[in-house]
């Protein structure tokens, strides 16, 4: 069993909540939301915002919140094989509503169908919150390109 290794990231003014489903290897090694190289998620924000990537953590978390984005995952402890969504077994859901009380949060977006699948049967019901799915930034999602990404992306986040 592995305990998600982040706490959520957000503050008082954060909008928008991204919800995945939990960190990759590569991220749990980088220390923070996302980290994996091959992981477009930062690539699409800073599509969509017009900006550079960020790269550093402090650099990331200031870009999250010049955007009042919190991030946070779906998982707070499962059993998985390396990164693959599709070997997590055992599954305990974090308490979002911890973050939507301390923040000013008005739409959450799940990022890829494991995400959205455990919001939708855990947490929808506790938040009264209707996510919106959005298509996963992870390299394993081949079937859409950057571009592809960053278009539903900024349609989500009202940046169209």
């Amino acid at each position: 069993m592995i305990i998600h290794p982040f706490e959520p990231f957000y503050d008082k003014d954060s909008e928008i909540l991204i919800l995945g489903s939990f960190p990759s290897v590569g991220s749990r090694e980088a220390g923070f939301y996302y980290g994996h190289k091959s992981n477009r998620f930062w690539r699409v924000l800073a599509c969509i915002f017009g900006e550079g990537v960020p790269v550093t953590i402090t650099q990331k978390k200031d870009f999250l919140k010049s955007h009042r984005i919190a991030l946070w995952d779906v998982i707070e402890s499962c059993e998985v094989e390396n990164s693959a969504d599709s070997s997590i077994r055992n599954v305990k859901v974090n308490d979002v509503n911890s973050v939507l009380k301390d923040s000013n949060i008005k739409k959450i977006i799940t990022n890829g169908n494991l995400a959205s699948k455990l919001y939708n049967t855990h947490l929808v019901k506790l938040t009264g919150i209707k996510a919106v799915n959005l298509p996963s930034t992870s390299a394993a999602n081949a079937s859409y390109s950057l571009e592809r990404l960053c278009k539903k992306w900024a349609e989500a986040i009202d940046k169209t």
